[in-house]
């Protein structure tokens, strides 16, 4: 009896040491900061925000002054620093070409492509541009080397799903980009060591579709797109975008 009892207590210890031995999950990010593009500021963001607040997130907003690539990137760490754990960063537009560069920032986890440029090393968005060219004749160049879209093409190129009342306001409110960020190149692209997830616009008139989906599957993003969806998806259609983004959230660390 007593060597009966011996036997299972020492089964019963061995099932307890190959259970301390198993890794538990990593926990979910929590932690999530968007990036927005060229022409706009944060602000159309405040959707996505809502979501992701409701849902538990602690998010941050970037706002690049869009006068530089440097800057811009500078600004994005800015607010990585100010992180408390793992972060998802999340890149819109132009906004994908910062966090490829910001993105190696040990505070991030995971990386989110919201309609975005995934640039690989040597790559700039106006040479990806003319092998995937977009169908947008609205880019104006002012005298001192910025580019806004023509606010009466922006409505139908930039955000044609968009209300046309709030597209139209946004055309006035556009942010002048230096023209020098769309020939900025990334000299170690976070994407190749840190997972990904993607969005293509099915609609997008600034960045063609075809290029959305190239950088995608050279990055191996998890990868979803949106019928319809113009260049202004985040906005447009917010649930899908946050959902994604909870996705890299919960799935970035295991």
């Amino acid at each position: 009896m007593i060597s009966k009892i011996r036997r299972l207590a020492s089964a019963a210890s061995a099932v307890l040491l190959m259970g301390a031995a198993v890794p538990a999950l990593a926990a979910p990010v929590k932690n999530i900061v968007l990036v927005h593009g060229a022409f706009v500021d944060g602000g159309g963001w405040r959707p996505v925000y809502d979501i992701l607040v409701k849902d538990g997130y602690t998010v941050s907003l970037v706002q690049e002054p869009l006068t530089s690539f440097a800057e811009d990137v500078t600004a994005t760490k800015r607010i990585l620093d100010r992180q408390d754990g793992p972060t998802i960063l999340v890149g819109h537009s132009y906004g994908g070409a910062i966090i490829t560069e910001a993105g190696n920032d040990p505070h991030v986890a995971g990386l989110v492509y919201i309609a975005a440029h995934a640039l690989d090393a040597g790559e700039t968005e106006v040479g990806n541009g003319k092998k995937f060219p977009n169908s947008t004749k609205a880019v104006v160049k002012t005298p001192d080397g910025f580019l806004f879209l023509n606010p009466a093409d922006y409505p139908a190129d930039f955000a044609a799903d968009l209300p046309r009342a709030q597209a139209e306001f946004e055309a006035h409110a556009q942010m002048p980009t230096s023209a020098q960020v769309f020939a900025a190149e990334i000299a170690d692209p976070a994407w190749k060591v840190k997972p990904s997830w993607y969005l293509v616009a099915k609609a997008d008139k600034i960045i063609n579709p075809d290029l959305e989906r190239m950088y995608a599957a050279r990055a191996h993003s998890h990868t979803v797109e949106i019928a319809g969806a113009s260049h202004s998806v985040y906005e447009s259609h917010p649930k899908e975008v946050a959902a994604l983004i909870e996705q890299a959230a919960q799935h970035a660390q295991n």
